[in-house]
């Protein structure tokens, strides 16, 4: 047997292996999906409630396509679904990169996978509580007399996945941060160095990301910042730990 042959089956196996993994990950979402189905009409109301309730009196929402009213409840459940299920998801990729980490790897992975998502939970609920409240109570004001403000249900569909994207991400900072400081790609000093132009790009991204508004820009670039030097002090903090350690080993 040439060694090729056991490459060729190690690559082989590593391909079983995954598509094992991503078959039970895809299962897990489906089997939440299928069981939060009979209420994708609460769930979607939940969803659409910081619109509903800055809409004016007497207005409801629309559907400009015919199979919105359809179609939108079940791809708000099925994103309901893989939030629920994201945990098993998450443990699943651990499961197939695990066996190839080594035992300092592994301490490592293990709490960045959980904090980075109880982060990125948080980024959502952060935006869903304070952030979509504001900013439709905003553009409510800015509202021209005459004119009926009736949103349509995939278009709200498609921005609240957008700015849950934006803040579940930018919650995510301080992981990058620790990381990047961790691996060695820079200092902490460095981090500071360039903190002016971290808060710069920090309006910049939320300009983009965000509705046209100086309030919402603000609600995104802001925690972005503060998130940032949240990165810093934890990075800092962890360096301090392992010069200690290493002094402690050396006498």
């Amino acid at each position: 047997m040439s060694d090729e042959e056991p490459a060729t089956e190690s690559f082989i196996s590593h391909l079983v292996e995954l598509r094992n993994r991503l078959v039970r990950a895809i299962a897990a979402v489906l089997v939440v999906f299928l069981c939060l189905t009979p209420w994708s009409k609460e769930i979607y109301h939940f969803l659409a409630k910081p619109m509903l309730d800055k809409l004016p009196s007497g207005v409801s929402m629309i559907a400009t396509e015919i199979t919105s009213p359809f179609f939108i409840p079940l791809k708000v459940t099925l994103l309901a679904a893989l939030m629920v299920a994201l945990p098993y998801v998450l443990y699943q990729l651990w499961a197939f990169v695990a066996p190839g980490l080594y035992n300092h790897e592994k301490k490592m992975v293990a709490p960045l996978v959980v904090s980075s998502t109880l982060l990125f939970f948080c980024g959502m609920a952060f935006a869903y509580f304070l952030v979509f409240p504001v900013v439709f109570g905003v553009i409510r004001t800015f509202q021209p007399e005459g004119v009926a403000w009736m949103p349509d249900i995939g278009a709200y569909f498609g921005f609240v996945a957008n700015m849950f994207l934006a803040f579940g991400a930018t919650f995510e900072v301080p992981i990058a941060v620790v990381l990047l400081v961790k691996v060695g790609v820079v200092t902490v000093e460095k981090l500071r160095e360039i903190r002016p132009y971290v808060i710069v790009g920090a309006f910049v991204v939320a300009a983009v990301v965000t509705p046209p508004d100086v309030t919402s820009q603000c609600l995104l670039a802001v925690p972005l910042a503060i998130l940032y030097e949240a990165g810093i002090i934890v990075a800092a903090m962890m360096n301090r730990a392992k010069h200690k350690a290493a002094a402690t080993t050396e006498a």
